[in-house]
């Protein structure tokens, strides 16, 4: 009995788990750039010893992210630009170390600096990007930084967007929603990332195929449940004829 009762708790469990990663996939759904993650699940043979084993337990994983490319959507905003192909660009991170993302819509503090849409600090060559007060910037395609003004004199280079395309097998993704290399180290800046001004990249969730896993995992608990009760009921009953 205990064991019936073990194998549907951890079942009901890990479909719990399962959820909660296509839920946030549902929850981000319009969320610039994100990247959906993927959930699995197996079976776990349990072995008391040499032999056969005696159960098998559920255990769902979130074995990796799904790195294609969202939809690009225009805004026309000249600090926004989308990431054609692959490639990220490098911001930092709540922590102070370097990150990567592909939400690029910018905005420019009252000091100057060049800030996400959600506030990290976007880095250049020399660290965070800074722009002189009151002016407007122009990115390039190579993620070259210049102001733009009437004359020669209003225009000068100022920085390079930190560009990289790591390997998506090095790269896990952080709780922030931010991407890091496995080992630790840093990208280096790769000159064939190619941005494209005035747009953004919608998030690359499937809400249908979420929605839809939401609805089977459901049942799937539902299940566990059920056979969770079975398994008390069963229980009582034998308990009673132990009585008798």
């Amino acid at each position: 009995m205990d064991k019936a009762l073990y194998i549907s708790m951890t079942g009901a469990k890990h479909n719990m788990m399962a959820q909660a990663v296509h839920a946030n996939n549902l929850a981000n759904a319009n969320t610039n750039g994100f990247r959906a993650d993927f959930a699995q699940a197996r079976s776990m043979p349990v072995y008391n010893g040499e032999g056969y084993p005696t159960r098998a337990y559920a255990l769902t994983e979130n074995p990796a992210t799904d790195f294609s490319q969202g939809p690009l959507i225009q805004t026309g905003n000249d600090l926004d630009f989308a990431i054609e192909g692959e490639g990220f660009v490098a911001v930092q991170g709540l922590d102070g170390a370097e990150a990567y993302t592909r939400s690029a819509s910018l905005q420019i503090t009252a000091q100057g600096q060049l800030l996400t849409g959600n506030g990290l600090p976007v880095l250049g060559d020399g660290g965070p990007v800074f722009v002189p007060p009151n002016s407007k910037i122009d990115i390039g395609v190579d993620g070259t930084i210049t102001t733009t003004g009437d004359t020669p004199l209003d225009q000068a280079q100022l920085d390079r967007l930190r560009l990289v395309k790591p390997d998506i097998a090095d790269l896990v993704k952080g709780e922030d929603g931010l991407f890091r290399q496995k080992d630790g180290n840093l990208a280096p800046v790769d000159g064939s990332v190619r941005i494209q001004s005035g747009f953004v990249e919608g998030s690359n969730v499937n809400t249908i195929s979420e929605f839809t896993n939401v609805m089977a995992l459901s049942r799937q608990y539902e299940l566990s449940v059920k056979m969770m009760k079975t398994v008390q009921g069963n229980s009582e009953a034998s308990a009673r004829l132990l009585q008798g």
